[in-house]
């Protein structure tokens, strides 16, 4: 079949589920990963003609994405940080708002630390695929990253990503919400906890809802900071004097967010927005 022509079926097929642009997303990322095919091929060759063997996987993955499948989890792998991760069903696909957060994160140590020679260590809490912590080993190369899930299954996809983007993270499994101690302390704590309140399921998307690991999104409506209380006051005892801590956050709860870590001795508290306009990452510092 002529590939113009599988492009035509998606649209057919997908246009009322998904925006126009983003089917043509969808094709051009497929064709790209199955095919190894450019975005223009279409405009250089219209008439490029597949083989059935080559047309098999693009069929396939329509049917996934009639389902509402997330791209990412039909081809297993995601971009992020321009680093490339493996992602599955057992954890999050990781957002380009979270990459303005690992772009804070690096820009504040290779601003505040200045002494190459200094080991920085960074905790990542409820790492998921490891794509803040793999960023952060990547991008500041000096620095011993380490990198905590409740998560067995999350931590095995994350250990393959480290390896995949060939930086050392030590990964840890537990559970920030029993506690733990840890032997050292840490220059800069971050995390992307759950966030999303049930009362806003009904603002997302039927392909989060659906594929996307509850464990890693919700939390209840009568205790939307549960895990943000448990964040604030681990790294209370294990971030060193003027240690930094930084969260993604709910946009709707920005204030109460805030408030959290003046509680608990934070200050220098700084919100900001994300490419939408919305309040998406927060940092404190321990006085």
């Amino acid at each position: 079949m002529v590939l113009k022509e599988i492009k035509n079926i998606y649209h057919k097929e997908l246009d009322a589920l998904y925006a126009s642009e983003e089917v043509d997303s969808f094709f051009y990322l497929l064709i790209d990963h199955y095919l190894q095919l450019e975005r223009f091929v279409l405009a250089l060759q219209p008439n490029l003609t597949l083989t059935k063997e080559e047309e098999q996987p693009l069929f396939e993955a329509l049917t996934e994405l009639k389902l509402q499948r997330p791209v990412q989890y039909i081809m297993g792998e995601t971009s992020f940080m321009d680093l490339d991760f493996k992602v599955n069903e057992h954890v999050l696909i990781p957002r380009p708002e979270t990459e303005e957060l690992v772009r804070w994160i690096i820009d504040e140590v290779e601003t505040e630390y200045t002494d190459k020679n200094k080991n920085i260590r960074i905790l990542d809490i409820g790492t998921g695929s490891g794509c803040i912590a793999i960023s952060l080993a990547k991008y500041l190369p000096d620095a011993q990253v380490f990198a905590l899930d409740v998560s067995a299954n999350a931590l095995q996809m994350a250990k393959n990503n480290a390896a995949l983007n060939s930086v050392k993270v030590e990964f840890i499994e537990a559970d920030i919400l029993n506690g733990g101690t840890f032997a050292s302390d840490f220059d800069v704590i971050v995390s992307n906890p759950p966030y999303v309140r049930q009362l806003e399921k009904k603002e997302m998307h039927k392909n989060v809802l659906e594929h996307e690991p509850d464990l890693a999104l919700f939390v209840s409506d009568e205790n939307p900071l549960i895990f943000y209380e448990a964040i604030t006051k681990f790294a209370k005892h294990h971030l060193l004097e003027k240690g930094r801590l930084f969260f993604e956050i709910n946009q709707y709860l920005a204030k109460e967010t805030e408030a959290l870590l003046l509680q608990h001795n934070f200050s220098e508290i700084e919100v900001r927005k994300d490419m939408f306009g919305n309040d998406r990452m927060t940092k404190g510092i321990l006085r």
